[in-house]
């Protein structure tokens, strides 16, 4: 698929449209008096210290991405005819089949705007058990809907063709590679990749820590039970990954299971959470589309649903020891969280192996950031969200003295709490008393997209094995080397990969 250049910037600007209509649009009683209602018990239980007009600013951002980016999920459905209907577009022969099935709908429901008529794609979706879970209670397009106008503005911009009369925008594909959807989640509302430093995982950075943590913890025990989970799953890079080298597992250790029992054993394995909706959504779709490509199936519609463990919440939130400190039932959910769920999911000491890229930033809101500060140990000072995190990691994984059962953790992380007064604690108390197996330096390779420089760490949660820890020491020169856009990585990264077996390499 060649995704046009100005996909971004044309879904950019719908977002920001969308935001416009929907700001109006929560004026009304039906929105209104139940946003108010929730921001109440949001600020009662203690998970945001925001006025109501600063919070409800970040629920329509959340709710205007969600209305476009499942309007991308049907439109790739529609050019790959992975769904018989037609709601928007699609290739030429689909296109005017769109256009009278819309006209059909208005002649027997002649009271109705565009936003019923896309709507009637939304339910499909949730209709078909294969794309059920991209439109469920915890999608935020279920929080407030556009106006008419709105929608048929969004409608003809799908519809716009070139002067060569063909769509400006189509998702026609026959390998079904979701990968530009990474470039839509960080970059399609400037204020949220601002307010959540939203920044999807290189696909050579995932498969180098998976490498060095997934392969080894499946090498010294069973697949059957194995779980693993990233409590940051963004765009679900990791997640991806892990599902591919689990499945690869699951049909060559148990050819006699049925294809489709076979990946779904691999989506067991898989779990993830993410403080984004919309960045669950699309970790959902790409696993979705994922497990329909290795389905044996030609359509959505006849592709039996999948289970996946994705959840919306904040993990750092909901996971923290039961019992102990905390009592969970008073935890405030929004209704877009199912807190039993993330209490389960994020219950501590569980999974096989835990990886993640998390966000690199300091909490704005007082109130959050004075939870952090009671549910985990280590935030001292103006920490940045890596500080929790790191605990969470280590904490999510097993624990146990015995190498074949403790859980492998494995992170790409700003490397501030070296420098910084903050990661005192970590350094001195928090790291010590695991097995910390590498420290590898990339702070002189410049990851797309960000110029943080980073650290990558891989441990084991038992206490310290060995008096030695393996370190990979960038140079100074390396500042320069730049991974480009190449997905491989560029020269710098290459040479990490290549050499980090090599003691005394220079």
């Amino acid at each position: 698929m060649t995704v046009s250049p100005t996909l971004v910037a044309d879904l950019q600007k719908q977002v920001l449209a969308l935001e416009a209509d929907l700001r109006e649009r929560i004026e009304l009683p039906q929105f209104h008096d139940e946003w108010l209602r929730e921001h109440t018990d949001a600020v009662a239980g203690d998970r945001t210290a925001a006025g109501f007009t600063e919070w409800a600013d970040d629920r329509i951002t959340q709710a205007a991405v969600s209305w476009v980016l499942t309007s991308v999920f049907v439109r790739f459905c529609e050019d790959n005819a992975l769904l018989k209907p037609v709601w928007i577009a699609g290739p030429p022969s689909r296109r005017q089949e769109a256009l009278d099935a819309q006209l059909a709908y208005f002649r027997a429901n002649p009271e109705h705007t565009d936003r019923e008529w896309l709507s009637q794609a939304f339910a499909y979706l949730a209709a078909t058990p294969a794309t059920a879970g991209l439109v469920d209670d915890q999608a935020m397009l279920h929080a407030v809907s556009p106006s008419g106008p709105a929608v048929t503005k969004l409608l003809e911009f799908w519809r716009s063709v070139g002067p060569d009369g063909k769509l400006e925008h189509d998702f026609t594909d026959s390998s079904l590679s979701t990968r530009f959807l990474g470039d839509l989640y960080q970059d399609l509302s400037e204020h949220a990749k601002k307010t959540y430093a939203l920044l999807q995982t290189p696909e050579f950075v995932e498969e180098f820590i998976l490498d060095r943590t997934m392969n080894p913890a499946l090498a010294d025990r069973p697949l059957v039970g194995f779980k693993l989970i990233d409590p940051a799953c963004g765009s679900g890079h990791f997640l991806l990954g892990a599902f591919r080298r689990l499945l690869a597992r699951w049909d060559a250790e148990a050819p006699g299971l049925g294809q489709r029992e076979r990946v779904q054993k691999a989506l067991d394995a898989v779990w993830g959470v993410d403080l984004n909706a919309f960045a669950v959504a699309i970790a959902k779709f790409r696993l979705a589309i994922a497990a329909f490509q290795h389905s044996g199936k030609d359509s959505l519609e006849v592709t039996p649903g999948f289970k996946l463990n994705l959840l919306v919440g904040d993990s750092l939130w909901f996971s923290h020891d039961q019992g102990q400190l905390f009592h969970t039932d008073d935890d405030f959910a929004y209704s877009h969280e199912h807190r039993e769920a993330l209490q389960a999911a994020l219950t501590r000491g569980q999974y096989d192996c835990v990886v993640a890229n998390p966000p690199y930033i300091t909490v704005k809101d007082a109130k959050v950031r004075a939870g952090y500060r009671e549910r985990y140990n280590h935030t001292e000072g103006k920490y940045q969200l890596t500080a929790p995190f790191m605990e969470l990691l280590i904490r999510l994984a097993k624990r146990s003295g015995a190498a074949e059962q403790c859980g492998w953790i494995g992170q790409i992380t700003s490397n501030a709490f070296m420098t910084r007064e903050f990661g005192t604690p970590l350094i001195e108390r928090l790291l010590p008393t695991y097995d910390l197996q590498e420290i590898i330096d990339t702070s002189g390779i410049k990851i797309p997209g960000h110029g943080t420089p980073t650290v990558i760490l891989v441990a084991r949660n038992r206490p310290p094995a060995l008096s030695t820890i393996r370190t990979v020491v960038g140079h100074r020169d390396e500042s320069s080397s730049s991974l480009g856009s190449d997905r491989a990585g560029g020269l710098g990264w290459r040479s990490l990969v290549s050499n980090v077996e090599s003691p005394g390499y220079n």
